[in-house]
């Protein structure tokens, strides 16, 4: 296998691992990947090695270690992104009183990288951290979708492909055609939203952060709950802060260039679609 290869296959091993938290035997891997079982073998070796990923010793299975997790954590508080965006997020938390979450995008990608939990008793949503988001399936996925053009927009959804994780409920986007009247409401409005799409009993609201200087989108501030809560008529009267504090973490957003200048960092690439 070329070094090329290998560290291809590597990244795919990690990337699996990462959806199966107790961990997978060789023998999936290898029939997920379409990988010799002796190569997967020998990947998950180096990476037991390198202190990124275990076996059970009862059950034989690999998963990752929290090690990566650890990397990226360390990560996002040397960038400062979190720093500069936290005090947004947690007053848009108070005041809603539900949970809100900040999406950046990479490489034609929207991951959820820091929230605020404003819901501290009773019906609380409070999903896992780090995940890509489904484009066309989620608020934050329709709100960034919306500021590409048709043809962009439709390229990395059908990439994907319309299928949805088991875990989702009812998509309102099934194909081409509703992809395009859900992305036309969306920018009629000036916001996405996703009604017990992204999770059955869950809504959100989501608007897209605009860079300030090239205009392009470069992230997503979204607000998120359950469905006795969030309905429509009230996600349309938080519809506007949500707006307003995508507004002010673009705002920040100079500051933190110049912030990750001085560290000899570049800002994460911004991509048009």
């Amino acid at each position: 296998m070329a070094s090329g290869d290998m560290v291809e296959r590597t990244l795919d091993i990690l990337t699996l691992l990462a959806d199966h938290p107790h961990g997978l035997p060789v023998s999936d891997v290898s029939r997920r990947l379409d990988l010799p079982k002796s190569a997967v073998h020998r990947l998950l070796s180096i990476l037991v090695v390198r202190g990124l990923a275990i076996q059970d010793e009862y059950s034989q299975r690999y998963r990752m270690t929290v090690k990566l997790a650890a990397i990226g954590f360390r990560f996002l508080a040397a960038s400062g992104i979190t720093e500069i965006c936290q005090p947004s997020l947690d007053r848009l938390a108070a005041r809603t009183g539900e949970l809100v979450r900040l999406a950046l995008l990479e490489n034609d990608a929207l991951i959820w990288i820091a929230k605020a939990q404003g819901s501290f008793s009773g019906l609380r949503y409070d999903p896992d951290m780090g995940q890509a988001v489904v484009l066309h399936a989620t608020a934050s996925g329709k709100a960034w979708l919306a500021t590409l053009d048709e043809a962009q927009a439709t390229a990395l959804v059908k990439a994907s492909g319309f299928v949805v994780p088991s875990r989702f409920g009812r998509p309102v986007v099934r194909d081409e055609a509703s992809l395009h009247a859900e992305l036309a409401l969306t920018r009629e409005r000036g916001y996405g939203t996703s009604i017990e799409e992204g999770e059955p009993g869950t809504c959100a609201v989501s608007c897209a952060i605009f860079d300030p200087q090239t205009r392009l989108a470069i992230g997503t501030v979204s607000v998120a709950g359950p469905v006795a809560r969030l309905t429509p008529e009230r996600i349309a009267s938080i519809a506007p802060d949500v707006q307003a504090t995508a507004a002010e973490i673009a705002d920040l957003w100079p500051s933190r260039k110049v912030m990750l200048a001085t560290m000899g960092l570049t800002p994460l690439k911004v991509s048009n679609g």
